[in-house]
């Protein structure tokens, strides 16, 4: 169990599929992470995904969003990856800010990674916020990166984050 300032992150567990997949079926947070028709197939797919650690955002006793990373395997590119949604009744309280922090401070600390990235919707201008907050930095722009729920391909921002650079 990992604790934040407002956050506590644990792994999650099957007993957390139906409030993620009730986060995630909110309209402003389906926008960025969709799913397919099955969210609950999907959440339980992230928990069966041996290469993703996929931690339960707590707040006040309440699920409250997710937040998971990934380690490339390759010793010459080390880094992990970053993504997190939240429940849009409690954005705007500093929650994700938290939580990214939180498990960056952990994957430094326990893991010796020294950088992250993350890969938000170039228009999610309300996540980018939040990781620079954090201390990531754009890297770029991927064209063309992910399809949408609209069938078309839409870009998304590049940002990375060295462990120097996390903000406190």
């Amino acid at each position: 169990m990992l604790r934040g300032r407002a956050v506590t992150l644990r792994p999650a567990t099957v007993a957390d599929v139906p409030a993620l997949a009730a986060i995630r079926a909110d309209p402003e947070v389906r926008r960025w992470w969709r799913g397919g028709d099955d969210l609950t197939a999907a959440v339980h797919a992230d928990l069966g995904d041996d290469d993703l650690a996929l931690y339960a955002i707590e707040h006040d006793g309440r699920v409250v969003g997710a937040i998971q990373w990934h380690a490339e395997p390759d010793p010459d590119y080390r880094h992990a990856s970053m993504d997190i949604f939240l429940d849009p009744a409690v954005r705007g309280a500093g929650l994700g800010v938290d939580a990214i922090r939180t498990l960056a401070r952990h994957l430094i600390d326990e893991y010796g990674h020294h950088r992250f990235t993350i890969d938000p919707a170039a228009a999610n201008s309300a996540a980018i916020r939040a990781y620079a907050k954090v201390g990531f930095r754009p890297v770029g722009i991927m064209r063309r990166y992910e399809r949408g729920e609209d069938g078309r391909w839409h870009d998304a921002l590049l940002m990375d984050l060295l462990a120097d650079d996390l903000t406190d």
